[in-house]
């Protein structure tokens, strides 16, 4: 049996022009499309105005929905991208397709966030020319990205993540305000997006930090000085003081070696709600810096014997 060899063909000795030989010819063609989608197309018109502007091919699904299609026989671009974006809202279609014959690497990204960050569908399909032996010209499609379900995951949880960090930007705003009307040990730290603020002991490599949970809060000192060995002397340098530590505090301390990791640390857990408990934030946040001072007090002067290597 003998194979053929399959060799590319350049586009533009295909389709000379771009709207008039390979638009046209898509339109006629347009089952060859169909088989790189995951829906059909049952017809194709060209040249539909969209405002001042005219969409190479305008589709309809099996429902009826529109769906834009443009056509670019050189490397995507920017411009061409620009313009799928203003077809698209200009028809209120429900999906896009852009056919290139090069994709960059940043217009996949750009598509491919689309698919994550919106419920419309878009396509980014490449196109060739090939041929086997002698044989003519032949199309040859391939869909880079498209719409998926792990982009629709992604994209879920993606947006669930920005929510996350503007609400928790809006909880330690409300704490810090708090926490700066009664005491300086905070005064300087500013609101972000983490699940944690915290400022400096005055001994380097350890901090008193606030962490916030969906549910619960906490106040602690966090020691990290870079290795393993002086965290584990600090630590047990302030656990010999333990009861006295507690006594002051006024209640039961975490006392965290932190087995297999490089930090330890000194918590107390507020399971009196979280970020996610907005209508009870007032009282968290004055409960939590409570907890902080208090913590502050019993372990501040400890923190300063400390003996360092």
């Amino acid at each position: 049996m003998s194979i053929g060899k399959l060799t590319r063909v350049p586009l533009r000795t295909v389709w000379k022009h771009e709207a008039y030989d390979f638009t046209t010819w898509l339109e006629e063609n347009i089952d060859v499309l169909n088989e790189v989608l995951d829906f059909n197309l049952s017809s194709a018109e060209r040249e539909k105005a969209a405002g001042n502007f005219s969409v190479d091919l305008v589709g309809e699904d099996e429902n009826g929905n529109t769906v834009v299609i443009e056509n670019q026989l050189e490397k995507s671009d920017h411009d061409h991208l620009g313009k799928v974006l203003t077809y698209l809202a200009a028809l209120d279609a429900r999906a896009a397709v852009w056919i290139v014959a090069r994709p960059r690497p940043e217009h996949i990204k750009a598509i491919t966030w689309l698919n994550e960050a919106t419920s419309t569908p878009f396509y980014l399909i490449q196109v060739e020319a090939i041929r086997i032996g002698d044989s003519a010209p032949a199309p040859l499609l391939t869909r880079i990205t498209g719409p998926s379900a792990e982009a629709r995951a992604a994209g879920a949880k993606k947006k669930d993540l920005s929510e996350r960090h503007e609400i928790r930007e809006r909880f330690w705003v409300g704490l810090l305000d708090v926490a700066k009307s009664k005491s300086k040990l905070h005064s300087r730290i500013s609101p972000g997006p983490k699940n944690w603020i915290g400022t400096g002991s005055g001994v380097q490599g350890l901090r008193w930090n606030y962490a916030v949970r969906q549910h619960d809060v906490q106040v602690e000192l966090y020691i990290d000085r870079g290795e393993v060995d002086v965290n584990a002397s600090l630590f047990e340098q302030l656990i010999a003081h333990k009861e006295a530590v507690e006594s002051s505090f006024g209640d039961s301390l975490d006392w965290q070696r932190l087995e297999g990791k490089k930090a330890c640390r000194v918590r107390y857990t507020l399971e009196i709600g979280g970020w996610r408990d907005e209508e009870k934030w007032p009282v968290i946040a004055e409960s939590a810096v409570d907890a902080m001072l208090r913590l502050e007090k019993a372990l501040g002067g400890r923190v300063k014997a400390l003996k360092l290597d």
